[in-house]
């Protein structure tokens, strides 16, 4: 089993919007029995919470499952267990480096970097600007290029 952690700030916004859109098109691709999804935020603020109802809106909107989604906080346990880490900025990229044991051998990565076609490097914390539906957006694009990232590596 290949297995992804979408990571940003709280686990409210962008990560767990990250890992419902990647589950859809995982499941859409026939490839829900390969690759297991999850997502933590660096911060403990929300743990327990379900998404941000901007979030949730803009899933919805999409027909995007938001199904038992929880906040919770990114352990050093998942750096030894998850094969990606997918950051949305480059401070969670920083936060979640400085907890990956000495063993892990996990990718950690900027989802933006897989987007080839993106100037930015971060996703914009829509918690923030309100802007759910650019964030859906970036998210949905860099997803397939993710995806395609995985299933060539992995040979999927």
């Amino acid at each position: 089993m290949i297995r992804v952690l979408f990571v940003c700030l709280g686990n409210i916004c962008r990560s767990p919007m990250a890992e419902a859109v990647f589950r859809h098109k995982v499941e859409a691709a026939g490839l829900h029995n390969y690759i297991e999804i999850d997502s933590a935020g660096t911060g403990s603020w929300h743990i327990g919470n379900p998404p941000h109802p901007g979030t949730e809106a803009v899933l919805t909107e999409n027909s995007i499952k938001t199904d038992g989604l929880k906040a919770r906080q990114l352990k050093a346990e998942d750096t030894e267990t998850f094969d990606y880490i997918v950051t949305m900025d480059s401070d969670n990229l920083t936060d979640t480096a400085a907890v990956k044991t000495n063993q892990a051998q996990t990718e950690i990565s900027r989802l933006l970097e897989f987007h080839p076609d993106l100037s930015e490097t971060d996703v914009e914390d829509p918690y923030l600007t309100g802007n759910f539906t650019k964030v859906y957006n970036m998210v949905t694009e860099s997803c397939d290029y993710l995806l395609e990232h995985i299933r060539g590596r992995e040979n999927l």
